[in-house]
């Protein structure tokens, strides 16, 4: 089986992706679903002064706003009708999944499958809809504070613009759901990933911009290409890399006929958070220095602006915090989705075991113990990946899009989603190939 799906792969051509009407339609569907996101970023909430927010945004972007506008897509220094983009509801399913570890009632829910998983779904979209209206009420208090961003502040205002962002965050959740059903790739991770692509173009001009007016020298933007090209690579090997445990199954007995025993692997992820680290780690440290940039700084005590200071971007402090939280969030998000208690008792309930280990808990522990190992390794290539390219932003001021973390999430979606393309293309030349056996059968037999 194995060897005629790698036959299938070789054999993957343009021509094969011709005729692989429903993969076209699934792709142009991706396409069309992520264009009206692309709009909807440049459509802006009613009230506001443009020019006046353009200003204030500013003045901020080097903070919190900016990371979030680029995973926004540029809605947020817009301030468009996407401006909270899909982050609460990254944010609920997180929460969501925390809670069924610690309340049994989800816990069990989770166990239930289909029926379990929406129910879990269903709660997510609300909690989405709490998180997104408490965002949306702290933008438009936050926007009838700045001066002359508001037309006209008051509460039809602060409404108008929570029904609104609300409004663009469920449909960008229902978008993200309709393009994974019947698009292709994941869309959640879809729609951040052309937030990001959509704003490399002007994040590249910048640079060589920068180049061309004397602010940064030929040999920094070279050293920036190569450390990209050389990031990407890295990203590359360890979002494929895997540990792969065997699994054994014994011989079984069918009427008269002995079957000899499979064999085949539980693979565990290098790196099983993902982007959640780093995306956590940085928000977390960005919140108090925009915190801090909407109200007074004069106000503030001399040992909170010493701790402002010392938590700058760039700054040492930032860097070791930085990287114990990436560091912290990786083990913290592994246990969470990963549980290998559950996955010892799914391997004891179809007979499967690990050779050299008892099945159940023996074979949690196990599971266990590798997973702790491989996670430090994925945590140790998630703080070089994101911390390298925020020495070289701290040093020459190039924007977010070039940092470390918009470069993982990039990468990471391009592999997925380039290997659901090839699981389609396989699968479609499978059925042909079944197809004209099945007709050459028929041909036999006439």
């Amino acid at each position: 089986m194995a060897s005629a799906a790698e036959q299938l792969a070789s054999n993957l051509n343009f021509s094969a992706f011709a005729k692989a009407e429903d993969l076209k339609k699934r792709i142009w569907f991706t396409l069309g679903a992520l264009l009206i996101y692309r709009l909807g970023t440049y459509i802006p909430i009613p009230g506001i002064n443009p020019d006046s927010f353009a200003q204030a945004f500013q003045q901020q972007s080097g903070g919190v706003l900016g990371m979030f506008n680029m995973f926004a897509g540029g809605a947020v220094e817009r301030m468009a009708i996407f401006a909270l983009g899909i982050m609460p509801y990254i944010s609920a399913s997180i929460i969501i999944q925390l809670m069924t570890s610690v309340i049994p009632t989800l816990e069990q829910l989770k166990k239930e499958g289909e029926q379990g998983r929406k129910v879990i779904n269903q709660y997510t979209r609300y909690g989405t809809v709490l998180l997104a209206t408490v965002q949306a009420y702290g933008i438009s208090v936050g926007l009838e504070s700045g001066s002359n961003i508001v037309v006209d502040p008051g509460w039809f205002f602060r409404i108008s613009s929570v029904i609104t962002l609300v409004g663009g965050t469920m449909f960008l959740m229902w978008l993200g759901e309709q393009i994974t059903s019947r698009g292709i790739g994941n869309g959640i991770s879809l729609i951040i990933f052309s937030g990001i692509v959509a704003g490399l173009p002007s994040a590249i001009s910048g640079t060589l911009e920068l180049g061309r007016t004397g602010a940064l020298s030929t040999g920094i933007i070279l050293a920036i290409i190569v450390l990209a090209i050389v990031v990407i690579a890295v990203i590359v090997f360890f979002e494929r890399a895997q540990r792969r445990l065997l699994i054994q199954y014994p011989k079984r007995q069918v009427g008269n006929r002995m079957f000899q025993g499979d064999t085949s692997h539980l693979p565990l992820k290098l790196n099983t958070a993902g982007v959640i680290p780093p995306i956590f780690a940085s928000s977390l440290l960005l919140l108090p220095a925009t915190a801090a940039g909407f109200s007074n700084t004069q106000d503030l005590p001399a040992w909170a602006g010493m701790i402002l200071a010392a938590l700058g971007h760039g700054q040492p402090l930032y860097m070791m915090l930085y990287a114990a939280m990436i560091m912290f969030f990786a083990f913290f998000y592994t246990a969470i989705v990963f549980n290998p208690k559950d996955t010892a008792d799914q391997l004891k309930k179809h007979s499967g075991f690990i050779p050299g280990y008892r099945p159940g808990e023996r074979t949690a522990e196990y599971i266990d113990y590798v997973l702790t190992r491989i996670t430090l390794v994925g945590a140790i290539y998630l703080v070089l990946v994101c911390l390298l390219p925020e020495f070289l932003i701290s040093a020459t001021g190039v924007p977010f899009y070039l940092g470390g973390t918009s470069l993982l999430i990039v990468v990471s979606v391009t592999l997925d989603t380039v290997a659901q393309i090839q699981g389609h293309l396989i699968a479609h030349q499978y059925e042909g190939l079944i197809k004209k056996s099945k007709l050459r059968g028929g041909k036999r037999g006439r």
